[in-house]
């Protein structure tokens, strides 16, 4: 087959970051948060993403003071195995911080996979959470666009669209009692030019046509398994 060439897929960015949830700054506590899975990435700015699963979380963590304390407490962590039982249901508690040195979140997600009866594999993708407070439609489970928008003559980007934080407590609208899931949060920034515009604007020449002008730079958590 032919060879794999970094960087020869039209559609990626520049680069990526990889952060764990460490108790303290060592070399121990870093490699402890690599072995309970508490990693999360992002595809460059320095975004923070917290994800947790309980089956006692409601509403009343989005004004907890000490949130992530009491999640620690109620629940389970990215990466983590949440076993449920008799007939409860999971929650989970998402909470992004934007990179005050990037762009603006847009919006948050929950990305569920399962596998049904028939054994087929299948993935679901929830908005969770939009700027500015707007409600996701409760049929499509999508955030109405918030019209942020780039000029790629100068990657000038909408202005005062956008939050520095999205936080929310979800439930599965579609959860089976009894089928195994994993769940893993992402959350996308408003929409920034590509590397290779910022490259096509500081030559004074036009973008090239075969690649995509914009990216939604994003972060995601990695898994908790829910059973």
């Amino acid at each position: 087959g032919k060879p794999y060439i970094a960087g020869s897929v039209p559609s990626f960015g520049a680069s990526g970051l990889a952060g764990v949830w460490a108790e303290a700054n060592t070399r121990e506590d870093i490699y402890d948060a690599f072995r309970r899975r508490e990693t999360f990435a992002t595809s460059g700015p320095r975004i923070s993403l917290r994800f947790f699963a309980s089956a006692e979380f409601d509403s009343g963590l989005l004004n907890d003071r000490d949130a992530v304390a009491t999640a620690y407490r109620l629940g389970t962590s990215m990466g983590g195995k949440l076993k449920l039982e008799n007939d409860a249901r999971p929650s989970f508690f998402i909470w992004a911080q934007s990179d005050p040195e990037s762009y603006p979140l847009q919006r948050m997600q929950v990305v569920k996979g399962w596998v049904n009866d028939a054994g087929e594999v299948k993935e679901a993708i929830y908005d969770v959470a939009c700027a500015g407070g707007v409600p996701v439609d409760a049929v499509t489970h999508r955030c109405p666009d918030n019209n942020a928008s780039v000029d790629v003559r100068s990657c000038e980007a909408t202005a005062n669209t956008g939050d520095t934080q999205l936080k929310a407590v979800w439930q599965d609208p579609d959860y089976v009692l009894g089928q195994p899931a994993f769940y893993y949060a992402r959350v996308l920034e408003n929409p920034s030019c590509r590397w290779s515009t910022w490259d096509a604007v500081r030559a004074g020449v036009e973008p090239r046509p075969d690649f995509p002008s914009t990216i939604q730079e994003r972060a995601w958590s990695s898994a908790i398994q829910v059973r």
